[in-house]
């Protein structure tokens, strides 16, 4: 069964004007989903604790964070990874069924310091922004538009294996950086290695990051292996 897959990317030129950065947050646990500063991703919330989570952040800054869950083994308040994205609510639609759809706008990684026991139905922590000034600074790293070429090609036969319908037009429309983060958010992957790219330091390493798993799919023959 083929898999239509709706990712929206978008590009900021000021992040660098964004200076008031909380240090506490409302977190949203999604496997198997990660986003990336300069980046946007469309949003279905449907949740009771996830639509109060959303109507506070209306009220105050229009900011929450994403992590993703490390398991189930407490499915109502799993681990999580320790690197989320902090992102801005742009875009709010409430549909005719109560559900809330939503853009949400990366623009930056942050660290998971600790929870806070705030009695709320969702999830709020204390977080910091150590090591992900990139981020904010926007600083460009130098990629060869021939080494997304050969990312391209490889991807394209995971994403055909695995059922998955991606515009390779639309995406050739977009910057270096932004084609690795759409593909970086695209990919079948598992939640480790899609972690391992969030994690990256830089653009980068995020490519070479990318092409390693690639890799790792094409010469498994598609089943598995996470890459650690």
């Amino acid at each position: 069964m083929n898999i239509e897959l709706l990712i929206i990317i978008c590009y900021f030129s000021d992040m660098n004007k964004i200076i008031n950065l909380p240090d506490t947050l409302p977190v949203f646990p999604l496997s198997n989903f990660i986003f990336f500063p300069d980046t946007s991703a469309p949003l279905n919330v449907f949740e009771p604790r996830y639509i109060q989570m959303i109507d506070e952040s209306i009220k105050t800054n229009r900011m929450i964070g994403m992590a993703q869950p490390k398991g189930l083994v407490n499915p109502k308040k799993p681990d999580l990874f320790k690197v989320g994205c902090l992102g801005k609510i742009s875009n709010f639609n409430e549909t005719d069924d109560g559900r809330y759809v939503i853009v949400l706008n990366g623009i930056t990684r942050f660290n998971i310091v600790e929870e806070i026991n705030s009695g709320k139905l969702f999830r709020e922590f204390k977080i910091n922004y150590t090591g992900f000034e990139c981020d904010i600074n926007n600083k460009e790293v130098e990629i060869n538009f021939s080494d997304i070429n050969l990312i391209f090609n490889n991807l394209k036969k995971i994403f055909e294996k695995q059922g998955y319908i991606i515009n390779w037009n639309e995406l050739e429309k977009q910057s270096l950086d932004q084609t690795i983060n759409t593909l970086s958010m695209a990919a079948p992957f598992s939640k480790e290695e899609k972690q391992m790219l969030l994690e990256a330091k830089n653009i980068k390493l995020r490519k070479q990051k990318l092409e390693q798993i690639i890799k790792l799919y094409n010469s498994d023959n598609f089943s598995n292996k996470t890459l650690q």
